[in-house]
């Protein structure tokens, strides 16, 4: 049984990267300016030095499929630690307001720093490298908030967590805005295009500025996966294993809230790849955790990628940011789950 477990997510993680590849291939050769995939590959291997071919991948498409690619991977891990901490299907950093909380407080950041992302260049890296840690202190507020409120007797009730996560969502929203309405007209444009979940102005900063936390966060939410499965059961019988529950539990909250706040910080707030991600795994995985965890980051990935690219190439030569794309498909996944859940 475990034999078979293990070859189908073996199997499952390769035809993921094929996906992942194929989109990024779709992604980097197809846009405004169209190119050949060996035009591509003579330009990234060096073979053929065309300046025209290097400023459009390296400079534009290159870092944007990374980006979309790495806060895919970071949303998708979050997802399962969220889903698996609460035991709620439902459970998704926007959904439940972090997102909105990390998003507040690099609004804010972006006020007194007159930091625009849309054209943040060499110039801005101190601020952009600083940018996630603000979005982890707006991150651990709101989940602070939306855990101190959802607590009854001492254990997380379901239906006030998901009630106060939608308040302190819109709370958060509604700072957001306030503090965005302060800007000049020029930093409000900044601020509310990448509020709507945007990584079209990404680039290599801002790879640099969220992989550290990505990789660090995302080794230690793995290595603690095998306790997500502990977490399914009773408190009284994991107590009785000697895991030490809550802190456990608040060591991985931390943990997810650091990794959305990285993807926020570069690409604004985009919902639902962490509700999407975990349960698309699920479906093909089954439910250990150890193989959920990796095949949700390159769900989430895959999801992102695509997404961009639909985003970039369907309104042509305008694009529609990809956080839009992605509350389009993900809001009928959400009523979806929501009717199955009352089922």
């Amino acid at each position: 049984m475990r034999k078979q477990v293990s070859r189908v997510f073996f199997l499952t993680v390769f035809f993921l990267v094929l996906l992942i590849v194929g989109a990024s291939y779709l992604h980097i050769t197809n846009g405004v300016f169209d190119m050949s995939i060996m035009e591509v590959l003579k330009t990234i291997l060096r073979i053929e030095s065309n300046p025209k071919f290097d400023l459009v991948i390296f400079e534009f498409r290159l870092p944007r499929i990374v980006i979309a690619a790495l806060v895919g991977v970071g949303l998708g891990m979050a997802g399962v630690v969220l889903q698996g901490i609460t035991r709620n299907g439902l459970a998704d950093p926007g959904i439940l307001g972090i997102n909105a909380g990390a998003g507040a407080a690099v609004v804010i950041f972006m006020f007194f720093f007159q930091l625009r992302l849309v054209d943040a260049d060499i110039s801005s890296w101190a601020s952009i490298l600083m940018m996630p840690i603000f979005g982890f202190i707006g991150g651990t507020v709101a989940a602070a908030f939306i855990f101190s409120f959802a607590l009854k007797q001492g254990r997380l009730d379901m239906q006030r967590l998901i009630l106060t996560g939608i308040a302190i969502n819109s709370g958060f929203g509604a700072l957001s805005m306030f503090i965005s309405l302060k800007m000049n007209s020029q930093d409000f444009e900044s601020a509310a295009v990448w509020m709507a979940g945007s990584i079209y102005n990404a680039n290599w900063i801002f790879v640099v500025a969220m992989l550290p936390w990505l990789i660090l966060l995302g080794f230690y939410v793995y290595k603690k996966s095998y306790l997500l499965d502990y977490f399914q059961l009773e408190e009284d019988s994991i107590t009785s294993l000697g895991i030490a529950v809550e802190k456990e539990k608040i060591k991985l909250l931390l943990a997810s809230v650091g990794l959305v706040s990285a993807c926020v910080s570069v690409s604004g707030s985009i919902g639902f790849i962490g509700l999407m991600a975990p349960h698309i795994a699920k479906q093909l995985v089954g439910i250990q955790h150890r193989y959920v965890m990796p095949v949700s980051a390159l769900v989430g990935a895959a999801l992102l990628i695509v997404a961009d690219f639909i985003g970039k190439t369907i309104f042509a030569p305008s694009e529609l940011a990809v956080g839009i794309v992605v509350s389009i498909i993900g809001i009928p996944y959400f009523l979806y789950l929501l009717v199955k859940s009352k089922a």
